[in-house]
């Protein structure tokens, strides 16, 4: 009996071994790149700049930087403002960076999900001088501006919703048929807002936003910890709520409203801005991320063949890069929901991917 305990332990921590060395080998590229340095001159995307002449865009954060009772980090996440930043800049905006009270808003960064815009937004003296010293909105005039885009982060949800001068800001945009944006839990600025017809901007709009499922994934307390949940308070006021597959890109268009449901919809939320503001976007290259996505999107809605044509093509024919990490991490998502099928899918995709990248 007891040889037979002591051989399945071994055998146990020896699944373990191999499935650790595995792990380490697949990921091993990607966490030796070190972006810390990164400078967004030397950025190619960022090399094709037009000169700033297009007018200006608004970007708003979060000043709020603890929430709940046990003060969780709160702030606005990074990669919701350094994307974005850089998409406005290169396509001829100016950008100013608003906050409810002014001054430096508490930033939220996570360095496992930030690539080399990210950092090379951190080390860009001129973008950082913005994000310390940022406007009050009591400030702010929406004459100034083309469009406004909310940056998301948890804290907007304490901050936003009953801000007297965002709601003015908005409805000033609104009136004017500017572009109105927001991303995350950014539309939380959005709740509150009447037009002059005494009707809610929100009514009858279709909007995307952090969705209940992505919130209590991770923070199953968030209904204790929030005023509400973000979705069924959009949903109260009479939004259209159109979600997209979990911590996936998903952007909903509604005249000038463009809401994008997380982090990864960053993207292409600040390039459908500037389809918005008349423009085409300059021309850039899809980051890992972005392409992972992409295989992702078409994992959930389309299935695992497509999406493996996907990926080969994806790097055999156009030799693009691909994020394991992120594909990794729907895998893990797919093993907390108990789903077996798509589990080996996405572990397949996932082998795959390393496979074509050596």
């Amino acid at each position: 009996m007891l040889k037979k305990f002591i051989l399945s332990v071994v055998t146990f921590i020896s699944i373990l071994a191999v499935l650790g060395y595995w792990f380490v080998r697949m990921f091993s590229d990607e966490l030796s790149v070190d972006y810390s340095n990164q400078q967004a001159h030397d950025l190619a995307y960022i090399q094709q700049s037009l000169p700033t002449q297009r007018g200006k865009i608004l970007a708003i954060v979060t000043n709020t930087k603890t929430m709940g009772p046990q003060q969780k980090q709160a702030g606005y996440e990074l990669t919701e403002l350094s994307r974005a930043y850089y998409v406005f800049k290169v396509n001829g905006f100016e950008v100013d960076i608003a906050s409810p009270l002014g001054g430096e808003p508490p930033m939220v960064r996570d360095d496992d999900d930030m690539g080399a815009f990210d950092f090379a937004f951190l080390n860009d003296p001129a973008a950082m001088a913005k994000v310390k010293n940022t406007l009050s909105v009591s400030q702010v005039d929406a004459a100034d501006y083309q469009a406004v885009y909310f940056v998301g982060g948890k804290g907007t949800m304490f901050d936003f919703p009953n801000n007297q001068d965002i709601q003015r800001l908005v409805r000033q945009f609104w009136i004017e048929d500017k572009v109105v944006s927001a991303v995350c839990h950014g539309p939380a600025a959005l709740i509150n807002v009447k037009l002059d017809n005494d009707l809610y901007l929100l009514e009858n709009k279709h909007v995307a936003a952090f969705t209940n499922e992505e919130e209590l994934l991770f923070i199953p307390e968030a209904e204790a910890i929030f005023p509400y949940l973000l979705q069924t308070k959009l949903e109260d006021m009479g939004a259209k709520f159109e979600a997209g597959p979990m911590y996936l890109n998903n952007v909903v268009v509604d005249g000038k409203l463009i809401t994008g449901q997380n982090p990864w919809s960053v993207w292409e939320l600040s390039e459908q801005i500037i389809v918005s503001l008349g423009y085409t976007p300059v021309a850039r290259a899809k980051t890992a991320e972005e392409n992972s996505v992409t295989i992702l999107k078409t994992f959930k809605t389309k299935g695992y063949d497509m999406a493996m044509a996907q990926l080969l093509e994806m790097q055999f024919q156009y030799n693009a890069p691909i994020n394991k990490t992120l594909i990794a991490t729907h895998a893990f998502l797919a093993l907390l929901s108990f789903d077996l099928k798509q589990l080996v899918g996405l572990i397949s995709l996932l082998s795959t991917s390393n496979l074509t990248a050596e």
